[in-house]
């Protein structure tokens, strides 16, 4: 008889084994990472996500863990987001949650407070919140629930961390983002100095040489952007991380620029002039190529989100103010704008290139009466937008998106850590026998 302890040995090692696969193997197969595929069926055939109690899910989530924390550039971070996602969306597809389990999750639950607690709470509001019990919702080769299987408590609280995780490591690789295109924000909101001082004198060749220097001047901030931009959408598209969050990321990086850019302009007066008002007006127009040539599938919703912006250049740039209602304001010119933004750009505004007026007295007396009886927006500052750092999509939103991954088709080559392994046999047979 072969004793107990040689069992608990065994299970060690092969846990062991696929820790560091998990850590080491880096690949992709059929555009997605093959260690979601490897650790999927290892657990699978180990049948651990039916058991009362393992630690193997434990194992797999500290050493993801580790492995975010000790990250300090987006690649290793963006290989964990596509990993993690496409592991969750193999559990989604399989795992089933009974009555007890339910019971058992509310019993066991956590302070919302925290990220874990956050996700236990979701999953006893809303089963559908990350898709357990919902089947397998627009997916390819939908299976009745014979087929699937019954998840344990251990296999819930895993599935729960893999979603926290990847709300996490979207939140971490958005505000780096955020910080990296910073800078360039504080240098965008107004023309440089020497550019708008300067006048352009000499023979034709050298006037024509100057203002293209003087053009790329002018732009040099904004491609500083647009070039943080690309290396971020490089790396998404590398590791293979899913279209929609790579939308989601970049719709919530255009919303904070809009805010940063919306609020700087409206506290600076010096901002709001005609000829800052083109300069704002010809760097957007660098972000609108670079949502061209992205196209939906990655840029999404960025081009719309910088509309506050976008609205208030329009604008400063608008001639013959003093002609237009506000009634053209609010509903054509700045739809988006509230009476406070309106006035308050409106009354900051100057025109530095051609002396022209703002708005009519008619028009600026019109809102402050509207003002006055909204004491809501009476709050000092009440014009400035908040940054949302919310996750803004559902899980169910991902694996919708990703229904074109067939689960029946998920072998992948193992590395050779495990290919030379007698208790990883299992990863080869599909293999071996289509080869044949």
């Amino acid at each position: 008889m072969v004793p107990y302890s040689f069992h608990i040995t065994c299970k060690q090692e092969s846990h062991d084994a696929l820790l560091k696969c998990l850590m080491e193997d880096k690949r992709f197969e059929k555009n997605r990472p093959a260690v979601s595929c490897i650790v999927y069926k290892s657990l699978l055939h180990w049948r651990s996500f039916e058991a009362e109690k393992t630690h193997i899910f434990d194992k797999i989530t500290h050493t993801i863990r580790t492995s975010i924390e000790s990250q300090e550039g987006i690649n290793d971070l963006a290989y964990w987001l596509s990993t993690t996602s496409t592991l969750l969306f193999y559990l989604h597809c399989t795992l089933k949650v009974s009555n007890n389990t339910t019971k058992a999750l509310s019993r066991n639950r956590n302070s919302p407070a925290t990220l874990f607690g956050k996700m236990a709470q979701g999953l006893r509001s809303s089963s559908m919140g990350i898709g357990i019990s919902s089947g397998y919702s627009g997916m390819v080769e939908k299976p009745n629930e014979q087929s699937k299987v019954e998840a344990k408590y251990p296999a819930i609280l895993f599935k729960q961390h893999l979603t926290a995780y990847v709300e996490k490591i979207y939140g971490m690789i958005r505000d780096s983002l955020k910080k990296e295109i910073s800078p360039f924000l504080n240098l965008c909101i107004q023309a440089p100095r020497s550019i708008r001082s300067r006048s352009i004198r000499g023979t034709s060749r050298n006037i024509h040489s100057n203002i293209v220097a003087k053009q790329q001047a002018l732009h040099m901030h904004w491609k500083g952007i647009v070039s943080k931009l690309d290396h971020v959408l490089s790396i998404l598209s590398h590791n293979y991380v899913p279209p929609i969050i790579t939308r989601k990321i970049f719709s919530q990086v255009f919303s904070y620029m809009n805010v940063q850019l919306f609020n700087s302009l409206l506290l600076r007066r010096e901002c709001c002039s005609f000829s800052n008002g083109e300069y704002v007006k010809s760097g957007l127009h660098e972000l609108e190529l670079w949502c061209l040539k992205t196209t939906d599938q990655f840029a999404g919703t960025s081009w719309d989100e910088l509309k506050h912006i976008r609205q208030s250049v329009g604008f400063l740039v608008l001639h013959q103010k003093t002609q237009k209602s506000l009634e053209e304001i609010t509903n054509e010119l700045c739809p988006v704008l509230s009476i406070p933004q309106i006035y308050r750009i409106g009354t900051m505004f100057w025109d530095d290139k051609y002396g022209t007026q703002g708005l009519s007295p008619d028009v600026i007396s019109r809102m402050r009466v509207l003002m006055t009886e909204d004491s809501t927006n009476i709050l000092n500052n009440s014009f400035l937008l908040e940054v949302e750092s919310s996750i803004p999509f559902l899980m169910e939103e991902l694996f919708r998106s990703m229904s074109d991954i067939r689960i029946s088709d998920m072998d992948v080559d193992p590395p050779t850590i495990l290919r030379q392994r007698s208790d990883f046999q299992f990863l080869l047979q599909h293999i071996d026998s289509d080869s044949q």
